[in-house]
């Protein structure tokens, strides 16, 4: 060994001149090595983008588990069936999607393939809050003038995030909704308590029983019978 140079085992060579890994609680000094022409630069996604993928992947996993006679059974909106329902769902990201583009809005096909459109619905929502210029852009509509990110965390992760359940209850799926997103949704939609319950919107609120968890107490405030 020879005085002074590096110590096997502690991120240095070996006589046979191979790097070793660096012992515990060592750094290597060796410098972290780039493959291909230039580093990628990774964005962290926002608060609002995390919550609406985990939002959207819960309901395209029960979209997903739909039987393929199950469409056409009912759903706790009594007006609609589960094809209504999905549809309505990628209605609402497709307008979403169209206010910051500034185009209008692809129609749905609620007799077609809804889990397809689905797919490229939330593939859009997605696309737009990864693009910072989108996300920040400034659009207008029933909740006042807000960016495009506000409005997907607050009116489209509520939307959805209620449909979730509407749609596990009418095909015997999971009904387990993510306790952040109802967290958020139910400290959005309370202040608004009278302006959601108007035609269209969600029905009269139902007393929820005196033990229910947040979950219980949200869906009673949007109008369900859990």
């Amino acid at each position: 060994m020879v005085p002074g140079g590096p110590t096997p085992g502690a991120g240095g060579r070996s006589p046979t001149g191979r790097h070793r890994q660096p012992g515990p609680g060592r750094r290597d000094p060796r410098p972290a090595r780039v493959i291909g022409p230039r580093a990628a630069t990774v964005v962290a996604m926002s608060e609002t983008a995390q919550r609406y993928a985990t939002v959207a992947d819960a309901f395209t996993a029960r979209v997903a588990g739909v039987a393929a006679d199950a469409w056409s059974a009912p759903t706790p909106c009594t007006q609609w069936t589960v094809r209504d329902l999905v549809a309505h769902v990628v209605g609402t990201h497709r307008r979403v999607v169209a206010t910051v583009d500034g185009t209008p809005p692809e129609d749905v096909d609620p007799e077609g393939d809804l889990a397809s459109q689905w797919r490229a619905a939330t593939a859009e929502v997605r696309a737009a809050l990864g693009d910072e210029a989108r996300a920040s852009h400034v659009v207008s509509g029933m909740f006042g003038e807000q960016s495009f990110e506000s409005l997907v965390g607050r009116l489209v992760c509520s939307d959805t995030l209620v449909h979730t359940w509407d749609l596990a209850r009418a095909t015997g799926q999971d009904e387990l909704l993510d306790p952040d997103a109802v967290a958020k949704a139910f400290a959005f939609l309370t202040p608004m308590d009278e302006a959601i319950r108007r035609p269209g919107g969600f029905g009269p609120k139902i007393a929820p029983p005196t033990d229910a968890d947040e979950q219980n107490a949200f869906l009673s405030f949007c109008g369900r019978a859990v």
